[in-house]
């Protein structure tokens, strides 16, 4: 069962956690897991292994994925700017 069902949590709540608790959070995720994330949070994005492979040559990895949520969570929760 993926983290997203047995959690509780919604996408969206997840940019709403202090970024220490976050960082515990996504570390318990599974790859796949972060990569949900990263597909909803960024459609247009290159997260799965098979467009990946297509268009970069490569997976992405966990460390990377972790990486790449941590960043996107953080600009998600700065207010915009004018």
């Amino acid at each position: 069962m993926s983290f997203w069902k047995k959690s509780g949590y919604s996408y969206q709540s997840i940019v709403e956690i202090d970024e220490v608790n976050l960082l515990a959070l996504i570390n318990a995720m599974s790859r796949a897991d972060i990569i949900e994330w990263l597909m909803w949070n960024d459609p247009n994005g290159i997260y799965n292994d098979e467009q990946s492979l297509k268009e970069l040559g490569n997976k992405m990895s966990k460390e990377e994925g972790i990486e790449i949520m941590l960043r996107q969570a953080e600009e998600n929760r700065r207010p915009n700017k004018p």
